[in-house]
Parts: structure tokens; C-alpha cells; sequence
């Protein structure tokens, strides 16, 4: 059994799609009459299915991070502050490093090169 997909409730649906379509290279799936937009990973991983928010629903949660494989982490920060995306500071770790940032809704996402590190 493999985890395909994540939804994150958003205020901002469209705020949001774009924000994903953008920066980390979804592609939007609208199907008709489907309340869910959802965006599908390009070089593999989980879909992201972004779904409208109801007012009770506290968005922003910390208690879940969207992590996303990226081999030059430093690299990925720059391009991404160019369009508009900041990341904290670049963190080292056992042999990658990350940086993390938050989405149009509050909810942390990280960037990690944690997939392509050597193996000693």
C-alpha cells in the first residue's frame, strides 16, 4: 500500500494551486463538478489535492510538513526567492542540508536533499 496523496484545506484554493503549480512543478487536474483541485507530482511522489476550507477548520498546521526532495538545496532557495518564495536559512544535517518555508495557508513545507545524500 503506497501514500499517493495529501489534502490540505485551503482558504485560498486558487491562491494555493498556483502556488504549488508554480513552485514546485504540480500539474492542476480539474475534473467537473469535482470539489477537489488536484495537483499531480511530476517526477513522482504524492498528489496534492487542495480542497476548500470550511470556517471551522484552523489552517496552518504544525503538526504536519511537506517535504520535497530537491538535489541542490541552496541552488532551489535562490531560483525559488526570485519568484517570490523565501526559505529560512540553509541548515546542514548528516551529510544534506534543508531549508524550510511555509505555504499560501500557513502549512510548513521543507526542501531537503536528504534523498541524494552518500551513504558512507
Amino acid at each position: 500500500m503506497a501514500l499517493n496523496r495529501l489534502i490540505l484545506y485551503a482558504r485560498d484554493v486558487e491562491g494555493t494551486v498556483a502556488f504549488y503549480e508554480k513552485h514546485f512543478g504540480f500539474k492542476v487536474l480539474r475534473l467537473p463538478g469535482d470539489r477537489i483541485v488536484e495537483l499531480v507530482a511530476q517526477s513522482g511522489g504524492a498528489n496534492l489535492m487542495i480542497h476548500a476550507a470550511a470556517k471551522g477548520v484552523k489552517t496552518g498546521q504544525v503538526t504536519v510538513k511537506l517535504v520535497f526532495d530537491v538535489e541542490d538545496v541552496s541552488a532551489f532557495c535562490e531560483r525559488s526567492a526570485r519568484n517570490g518564495l523565501v526559505f529560512s536559512s540553509l541548515h546542514p544535517a548528516d551529510g544534506y542540508s534543508y531549508a524550510n518555508g511555509k505555504d499560501p495557508c500557513g502549512n510548513n513545507i521543507q526542501v531537503t536533499s536528504r534523498a541524494f545524500r552518500k551513504a558512507d
